[in-house]
């Protein structure tokens, strides 16, 4: 069983770094049906690209196209270090 409390947010991550999707915080239905239709499904990989200077939006790279998601949609997935 995962904790919550010690896996890592989007923005707790460095350019370059990676880190495997392992689910999403409860409690955000549209947020989370956007996310999982732009591919950002359990088990899926990224890579952080970079930030924007005021840290807004973040671009990631996934499935081998570049996204940009804005740090309050990005803070619902849950991540894991690779």
């Amino acid at each position: 069983m995962l904790n919550k409390t010690t896996l890592p947010k989007l923005q707790d991550l460095k350019p370059g770094e990676v880190a495997r999707v392992v689910g999403f915080e409860s409690g955000h239905r549209p947020y989370r049906r956007k996310l999982l239709s732009m591919g950002l499904t359990p088990g899926i990989e990224i890579q952080i690209i970079r930030f924007a200077p005021l840290g807004d939006p973040v671009e990631i790279r996934i499935r081998g196209f570049h996204l940009s998601l804005r740090r309050d949609e990005a803070n619902i997935l849950l991540l894991q270090r690779t």
